[in-house]
């Protein structure tokens, strides 16, 4: 089968920061999995690169849209192996191929008879690029998300008929009641359907920076009709001289953030419906990482920079808080604090102590070979059907609960080094088969984790299994007694300490 999970594609007007690095690791957390499930996977990501929100940013910095979007591309190119995001192609919207397609499937959207002449008036927020009901303003006409006063904009352009879709939209969401999730962003989704929908602007005249509309080249696409289809546009060029349409699409997850559930809920399977096109399987919706109340935004100042925390902790200490912390869903409060104390506790005391002690004891008492015994079967039966149950949870994309059932393991395997003390039974030859059963259970606990981390834990996971003496990561391999070991390493510590910064 083919697993197709995409990104949001992040704006150019500016640097990366860590929302865009949450939701980039959540997708490539579902992609890694389906991997060690044999699946076929396509895994997309890029860049955002039209409108006016990067306009207006290269005005302000005394360069041209294409100069900005060139430089921030680079950036969020070079954050992708720094978080070790696995991504199959990295699209930027201002790909000829992609601006090609975009006209192409847009005219026949035209040709079916959805789109017509008009003009717009509206309340429009230039850092959304989006127009703003007077029933979403704040204070009068402020953006609900960047607090700026909003102008009132007219302007003759093309409109898509979206108020056509409200019934289909309705019919979709009653027969297929995953199509969004969670279950709360569903029914915002739909909520904001029922509300009533009205017909939007398809197409911009006053911005110049965009993909050129064929029928009218006075005008401009408007940037989120242009941006949204990035995600099936990608699949005729992704592959030189392969189009991967067939094969991968209709796509399986797209993540995004909730401050684009509108466009990605309700315009954008109301588009592929005019268009004739299948619909995605689901679009996943999270939360925003919060810090002092407020979502992390450079615009408002408050971000976590991602590679000042890859730079000290490490890119899986950054994997692992993202969605350890807050749940994938959810809103949730980061912070530096909270950071390093789930780097302390859990990574490095739960994690890194379990697997250093347990192939420090085997290669202490047991000089490094994996006793072949049977195996504890209190502790097996404390691990059946987590591999089911991770599976399961990562199939509805639920990343902290799958997190949290592993995690349960790791302390799981720490207790019973805590019960077993093998140091004791070391000291007694009486005891060497209740040692034997020990260590060779600790062992294959600790090598089912690995494998079961690994979408989570990538580097930290190859480590591991360096000092296992193996490096699969085949999901087969997630039952506890489904493979057996002969002989271990030490493994150096896998989250060292630090000092107070």
């Amino acid at each position: 089968m083919s697993f197709y999970v995409t990104t949001p594609i992040y704006y150019v007007n500016a640097a990366p920061h860590l929302g865009h690095a949450y939701s980039t690791i959540g997708a490539d957390i579902l992609a890694r999995h389906q991997r060690q499930r044999g699946e076929d996977v396509f895994f997309l990501t890029g860049t955002d690169e039209h409108g006016e929100p990067v306009a207006l940013a290269a005005d302000n910095e005394g360069v041209t849209p294409r100069e900005l979007a060139d430089r921030n591309a680079a950036r969020f190119q070079e954050l992708m192996p720094r978080i070790n995001a696995s991504n199959d192609f990295f699209i930027r919207t201002s790909d000829p191929e992609h601006h090609a397609k975009v006209q192409e499937i847009l005219t026949r959207v035209k040709d079916n008879g959805h789109v017509y002449e008009g003009t717009y008036e509206g309340w429009y927020c230039p850092r959304c690029a989006d127009f703003k009901t007077d029933a979403e303003l704040e204070d009068g006409n402020r953006c609900p998300i960047h607090h700026i006063e909003l102008t009132r904009e007219t302007e003759d352009n093309w409109f898509f008929r979206l108020s056509t879709f409200e019934e289909p939209l309705k019919r979709l969401y009653e027969e297929r009641p995953d199509f969004v999730m969670p279950r709360h962003r569903y029914n915002e989704a739909l909520s904001f359907i029922r509300g009533g929908l009205q017909d939007v602007s398809l197409t911009r005249a006053k911005i110049r920076w965009g993909v050129e509309v064929p029928w009218d080249p006075e005008q401009v696409f408007y940037v989120w009709f242009d941006a949204l289809l990035n995600y099936y546009t990608a699949l005729s060029y992704a592959r030189e001289g392969e189009d991967l349409v067939d094969r991968f699409w209709p796509a399986t997850f797209h993540v995004i953030g909730k401050d684009i559930l509108k466009f990605h809920c309700v315009f954008w399977p109301a588009m592929l419906m005019a268009a004739d096109l299948p619909l995605p399987e689901h679009v996943f919706v999270h939360g925003y990482l919060l810090m002092d109340g407020e979502k992390m935004s450079k615009s408002l100042g408050n971000v976590l920079d991602p590679f000042e925390v890859m730079d000290r902790f490490g890119t899986d200490a950054l994997r692992f808080y993202c969605f350890r912390d807050v749940t994938f869903g959810q809103d949730g409060s980061v912070s530096t604090t909270q950071f390093e104390a789930r780097y302390e506790t859990e990574l490095a005391n739960e994690l890194g102590n379990l697997a250093s002690r347990t192939t420090n004891m085997v290669a202490r008492y047991r000089d490094g070979f994996v006793p072949e015994v049977e195996l504890d079967a209190a502790l097996a039966a404390s691990f059946e059907g987590l591999p089911e149950e991770v599976a399961g949870l990562l199939d509805r994309a639920d990343i902290t609960p799958a997190l949290e059932a592993i995690w349960q393991r790791v302390r799981r395997l720490n207790a019973y080094v805590a019960d077993t003390e093998p140091w004791q039974l070391a000291k007694d030859d009486s005891r060497a088969g209740e040692l034997d059963r020990a260590l060779a259970s600790l062992i294959e606990g600790v090598r089912v984790i690995a494998v079961l981390l690994h979408p989570y834990l990538p580097d930290t996971v190859e480590k591991l299994q360096a000092a296992l003496g193996t490096d699969e990561v085949e999901y087969a391999a997630a039952g506890f007694g489904a493979r057996r070991l002969e002989r271990v390493e030490k493994v150096e510590p896998l989250f060292p300490r630090f000092a107070p910064a």
